[in-house]
């Protein structure tokens, strides 16, 4: 994409704020999906997960674009592999966007109704921290400004802190809701309790992997 090559021109990390974009809109159809499942809407469910797969697709597609244009003779403010480590986390990100709608897809969820109340606060607050650690994304611009210091640095510590308070929250809401499951696991059938195991499994992925990226982001700022 030309676009991607300009951008480059502009700042090394606007191309990073433009696949994070992309990623945003893969993970915003999650709960639409959840949405489906509630209402045992099968056909909105295969709908939702093709729609997911294009979306994650696309986001493959500027990311590999951004590799293929990050130039290797200029001067970046980080270094080139701690770009592409960024990159790459992000992209984990739409990934398991993607294996979420995917297993989702797989079997009914049995005794939905009886997990319902925890696992759609677990699944909300797993999406919501993919959501915290794309606002931190797009403060790098402004870190770039202040030369990595300063108030603005500060600020996304903070924010930092909080992506990795909520994957510890979330963590204590998977033992809970893991829990629940097992209380309720002898009404279920083999498969249908190894599915929702899979499927507490994928979602609380997310959190780890927004964790994982907003890490990485604290690695950049400590070296500068």
């Amino acid at each position: 994409m030309l676009t991607i090559a300009k951008l480059f021109g502009k700042s090394p990390f606007a191309p990073l704020k433009t696949h994070m974009e992309k990623v945003d809109m893969c993970v915003k159809e999650l709960p639409k999906l959840l949405v489906a499942i509630d209402a045992d809407d099968k056909g909105e469910v295969e709908k939702l997960v093709k729609h997911i797969s294009k979306l994650e697709h696309e986001a493959d597609l500027t990311k590999n674009d951004i590799r293929n244009h990050l130039p290797k003779s200029i001067f970046l403010p980080i270094e080139r592999s701690r770009l592409l480590e960024i990159l790459t986390l992000q992209d984990s990100l739409a990934d398991q966007a993607e294996d979420i709608a995917v297993v989702f897809s797989l079997h009914e969820l049995k005794e939905y109704k009886k997990l319902k109340e925890k696992f759609t606060f677990f699944f909300h607050e797993n999406v919501e921290s993919v959501f915290l650690v794309n606002k931190i994304v797009m403060e790098i611009e402004e870190l770039i400004e202040s030369t990595f210091g300063g108030v603005e640095a500060q600020k996304v510590r903070e924010m930092i802190d909080s992506v990795c308070l909520k994957e510890h929250e979330i963590d204590i809401l998977q033992y809970d809701l893991l829990k629940t499951l097992y209380s309720v696991g002898n009404s279920m059938d083999h498969p249908s309790f190894y599915h929702w195991v899979t499927v507490i499994k994928e979602v609380g992925a997310l959190s780890n992997i927004a964790e994982n990226l907003a890490n990485r982001i604290r690695m950049v700022l400590e070296i500068k």
